[in-house]
């Protein structure tokens, strides 16, 4: 073919996908986020409450787990992983009926996961993957930093704490950290979007992380919300507070995602 007639370069059309717009939220927007949750767990008492009883039964077994066979609390840990966020969505599925002026159906908040199981099978592998390295990397610290010696079963947390070990303490902090907040980050509007737009993982997480970057400060705040929750929680008899905290926070997650990540035509308030 004659250099004059070479066809120009393809250049495929521009997408006609719905482009999402991650809003720029207010230092107030968690706290706005949980009176929603708050709302939503109140009109769906039962359905809120058995998802409740399920994250505290979580809980409860691996406390039960650390106090009695230490050794086996990560493949528990791992096992809650695996769990929990299909009844996370099932908390979300109950928000999002709600969104949309539908009456919740139980039923469908605990099968809301299966036309979304390959996009959640391959975000709760990462989240697996990233819990595995963070145990690995706590061992490595383990050995590195601390001074006095193997702990018994009956006195880690006093090993732990023990002034000799300061040096552990901090860089447990900062590995630990380093991990939590990779993960939150991943997954804090991840699975809510998996539910609504039915996206692969892979554009969830980076979208959470986009979440992450834009509005760093509040999401730090929510994350420290989160945490607080989960601390009180977790410091009453037999860490009951799981029964209100778990629901709470789901239903609120779904808000939080909602406010973050505006689609085309949505009107929800960041």
């Amino acid at each position: 073919m004659p250099p004059d007639q070479v066809p120009p370069p393809y250049i495929p059309p521009p997408s006609e996908a719905p482009r999402k717009k991650i809003t720029e939220l207010s230092m107030g927007a968690p706290l706005r986020w949980l009176g929603l949750g708050w709302r939503d767990m109140k009109s769906e008492l039962g359905i809120s409450g058995f998802y409740g009883v399920a994250f505290w039964l979580m809980a409860f077994v691996l406390g039960v787990v650390f106090r009695a066979k230490p050794e086996y609390t990560m493949t528990i840990a791992s096992g809650c992983l695996l769990v929990g966020p299909f009844f996370a969505m099932g908390l979300y599925d109950v928000s999002r009926q709600r969104e949309d002026g539908t009456k919740p159906s139980f039923v469908a908040s605990l099968t809301c996961w299966r036309s979304h199981v390959r996009s959640m099978g391959m975000l709760v592998l990462v989240l697996i993957v990233l819990e595995l390295l963070w145990g690995r990397a706590s061992l490595v610290v383990f050995a590195v930093f601390f001074n006095t010696g193997m702990p018994s079963t009956t006195g880690v947390m006093e090993a732990v704490f023990n002034p000799q070990n300061w040096e552990f303490v901090a860089a447990y902090v900062v590995v630990g950290g380093g991990f939590a907040a990779l993960v939150y980050s991943i997954a804090v509007v991840s699975i809510p979007m998996i539910l609504d737009r039915d996206t692969d993982a892979i554009s969830a997480a980076i979208t959470s992380l986009e979440v992450v970057f834009h509005n760093t400060p509040v999401m730090i705040f929510w994350g420290a919300v989160i945490v607080v929750i989960v601390a009180v929680s977790l410091a009453l008899p037999l860490g009951v507070g799981l029964l209100v905290a778990g629901p709470l926070l789901g239903h609120a997650s779904w808000h939080a995602y909602r406010g973050s990540v505006q689609w085309p035509q949505d009107v929800t308030v960041p």
